[in-house]
């Protein structure tokens, strides 16, 4: 079965840096987008950034642009999700997402998440 499993969470100081991973097995990882996505308390889960099968191009959000870096390693199965100059509104969980095709339908699957806080 998909399974996505984050990890590299935790407690950064405002300014500082972390390195979220994410391992995918249960699917054919190097034919797909992977998209990293993160849900503030109270507010609506919103994407992050995406990279494409190849990793040839990726795409970010406007509030992470020139901060964040989406990376893969399709011999490992691991997308990565560099995160500098981090600060208090980047505090959120964070999943790796991919959409598959199931029956011709797409569906989406998830990781459990890992906690990003920023925080002095």
């Amino acid at each position: 079965q998909v399974q996505l499993v984050e990890s590299g969470g935790g407690l950064v100081q405002p300014g500082g840096s972390l390195r979220l991973s994410c391992a995918a097995s249960g699917f054919m990882f190097s034919r797909y987008v992977m998209r990293w996505y993160r849900q503030a308390p109270g507010k609506e889960r919103e994407l992050v950034g995406s990279i494409t099968s190849n990793g040839g191009r990726t795409t970010y959000a406007d509030s992470v642009k020139g901060r964040f870096t989406i990376s893969r390693d399709n011999a490992k199965n691991t997308v990565t999700l560099q995160m500098n100059s981090l600060n208090a509104e980047d505090t959120a969980m964070y999943y790796c997402n991919v959409q598959l095709l199931r029956l011709g339908e797409p569906s989406n699957y998830w990781g459990q998440g890992t906690q990003v806080t920023v925080s002095s």
